[in-house]
């Protein structure tokens, strides 16, 4: 796994992932910035919207599969507090009924065969594992 911007995880940080407990719940905090035109390996291009929205769809059954779905999902409008260079296109979270069952997604073959959709409409992201807390407790902590 390489690093190319923030769009994939790059080697240590995936191995500090596979290390953490995969017994619990996770939710994963996705932030992406789409590139306005994805370019594929082949030289073949779409914009990168639409390189996402095919990344989703082909996506979807696996992410499903391992019990995976989406607990809330926004469109940004404005960084109040944070890098103002950094907007974001995509913001969702992503919920797992476990550590592993991230990881057996990202290990699908047939994940590995569609995730090309995502590296090229990506410009940057950040994705962020959480485990899940009761809420209704003021902010958390």
């Amino acid at each position: 796994m390489t690093n190319n911007n923030h769009i994939d995880p790059i080697k240590e940080v995936f191995a500090a992932l596979k290390g953490l407990a995969l017994d619990h719940p996770v939710d994963m905090l996705n932030l992406v910035s789409l590139n306005e035109i994805a370019t594929y390996p082949d030289g073949s291009s779409k914009s990168g919207a639409d390189a996402y929205k095919a990344y989703g769809r082909k996506s979807a059954a696996i992410f499903s599969g391992v019990g995976g779905k989406i607990i809330w999902a926004g469109d940004p409008e404005l960084m109040v507090i944070g890098p103002q260079d950094e907007m974001w296109d995509v913001a969702f979270i992503a919920h797992y009924p476990t550590g592993q069952a991230f990881l057996d997604m990202v290990y699908n073959p047939a994940y590995q065969a569609i995730v090309h959709h995502r590296q090229a409409a990506v410009k940057t992201s950040r994705l962020i594992r959480m485990k899940p807390k009761d809420t209704g407790h003021g902010f958390g902590v």
